[in-house]
Order: structure tokens, then sequence, then C-alpha cells
């Protein structure tokens, strides 16, 4: 089962969550029929979005990362909810790269890097928070980091890792984000920095040892003690409630056409594989739907 754990360590100064993300990562990959890189790519921003997102307090609140760094694999886009669970989806899931040459996926050249990472907060106010950070590499964890330090004045590290089997489906997938409280020992940046940077391949310990054994490399020389976990998962909001919306709101003219052309129309979400199937009959009923309403009516 796909969480999140967090821990504190360095008196309460050092805050740590670590995310174990594989059927999440893996349902992502069959909705959008991801090659290798594409599932790597979408995986990490994924994982980062479940971080970000269960950190937030308010109950409804909505966090969206927002990747395009001008590579052929388009915007990469994940949305989490409060509770950590995510939905997204990649420009061009059908591009594939060859290795590195350190045999790793080529994500960094995929995504590219001439471009922003943009983070949306909506938290039920008039306007979302936006922040964005230009990319640093493409491989999205640094881009974590930077964002993160940049836009919100918060020292951090980020981790992200998916593991991609031979029969392309994914054998591990999750990361990490460590954080320093206001009032950390500067110190504790270097202890921190050096244990992960001697850490092993973070996909190798989530596949072998598991999410512990994350804290007690990134954590090591320090005590730290798990506060909390949550359950997350791979999940989509969207309904045929909400598809009747927005068809309400296409133009008129368009509508008219679509129900003139006396064919079924389809919607697809792009979040996941769920199709929605609108007959002329059940268009026409929007539109009518539609020029019956008030359009002054008072707040």
């Amino acid at each position: 089962m796909d969480k999140i754990i967090r821990a504190t360590a360095g008196d309460g100064f050092i805050k740590m969550a670590v995310i174990t993300a594989r059927d999440m990562v893996q349902r992502a990959r069959e909705i959008h029929s991801c090659s290798p890189t594409a599932s790597a790519a979408l995986g990490r921003t994924l994982c980062a979005a479940s971080l970000m997102g269960e950190m937030m307090k308010e109950e409804k609140a909505t966090l969206t990362i927002r990747i395009n760094g001008g590579g052929p694999i388009g915007s990469v886009v994940a949305v989490s909810d409060s509770g950590g669970n995510v939905r997204g989806y990649v420009g061009d899931p059908s591009v594939d790269l060859p290795l590195r040459s350190d045999g790793k996926l080529n994500v960094g050249a995929a995504v590219g890097r001439d471009g922003m990472l943009t983070v949306s907060r909506d938290i039920g106010l008039k306007e979302p928070y936006i922040g964005s950070t230009e990319l640093v590499s493409g491989e999205i964890a640094e881009d974590v980091t930077a964002y993160l330090l940049e836009s919100e004045q918060v020292p951090s590290a980020c981790g992200l890792g998916v593991l991609v089997d031979t029969d392309l489906s994914i054998k591990a997938a999750g990361g990490f984000i460590v954080q320093l409280m206001p009032g950390a020992d500067e110190t504790l940046i270097g202890r921190l920095e050096e244990n992960i940077f001697m850490m092993d391949q973070l996909t190798t310990i989530l596949d072998e040892d598991g999410a512990v054994a994350i804290f007690d490399q990134v954590l090591k020389g320090f005590a730290y003690h798990i506060v909390g976990e949550t359950p997350v998962s791979y999940r989509c909001y969207c309904s045929r409630d909400r598809v009747e919306e927005a068809l309400r709101c296409i133009d008129a003219a368009q509508l008219a056409e679509m129900i003139d052309e006396g064919k079924d129309i389809t919607v697809s979400c792009q979040f996941c594989d769920q199709v929605y199937r609108f007959s002329p009959a059940q268009l026409q009923t929007l539109s009518s739907g539609r020029e019956q309403s008030p359009t002054d009516s008072p707040e």
C-alpha cells in the first residue's frame, strides 16, 4: 500500500516525509500508456506533489505542480489534494530516450531545463497562491529543491525515484523531502547533505529495504521519531456532473453544431481513463438547461 510517513529529528528542527508510491505510479503508467522515461518523469512529479500536498493544513486544499522545460515530453502536471492523493498527466507519454551513460533513465533530457517549475496552491481563497522558479536540471528532484528554497524560503532537500522493470511495469517508486525549521543550527545542513550524498540509490532502498531505511540513511547520526503515516493513492475526482457543467460552459454555437451533427460525442478525462458519452438528445437537454438559467441572478 502506498503511503507517506513523517518523522522529526534534531530536537524538532528537522522534519522529513517519505513516500512509497509504486501502485500510484503504476496506475498512472497504465492510464497514460507511458514509456519508461515518461513513467519516471510523471512518477517523480506525482511523488513530489503528493508529499507537498499532504503538508497542507486546509482540508479541501489542492496543490498543482506544472513543469515545462521545453523538452520533447512537453508539460508534466500533477495535482494533489491535502491528503496526498494525486492525479496527473504528461504532454507526450510516448517519448522515450536512450539511457544516460550511468545507465539511468534520461528524464532531464526528456523534460528539458529551459523553462519553469510552477506550484499553485488553492486553499479556498479568491485567488490561488502561485510560485515559480527556473528549472535547474529537469530531473524533478533538484528542481523541487530549488523551488522550496527560492520561492518558499525553506532549506530543503528532495529525492525522487522511479524504477521501471523489464516488462515496463513499475518496480519501485517514491521519494522524500527533508526540511529545516526556523532557528535550526546551520551545521545541520552539512550533516544532512553528507548523508544524502553518501546514501544508496533511492529506488534500490525502496525496492530492497523499504521506506524506513530512507530515514535511516538520510537521518544517519540523528535520533528520529516517526510521527504519522497517511495512505495515499492515484485518485481522480472527475464525474459526469462535472463534465456536464463543462459542456454547458462552451460556446453556444459550438454546442449547437455538435447537436446538429446527430452523433454521440465522447469526453475523456485527461487525468484518468474514464470516458463520458453524450447523445444528441442529452446535449440538447444541456443546451436547453443553459438557456433557461437566469443570467443575472443575485448573489
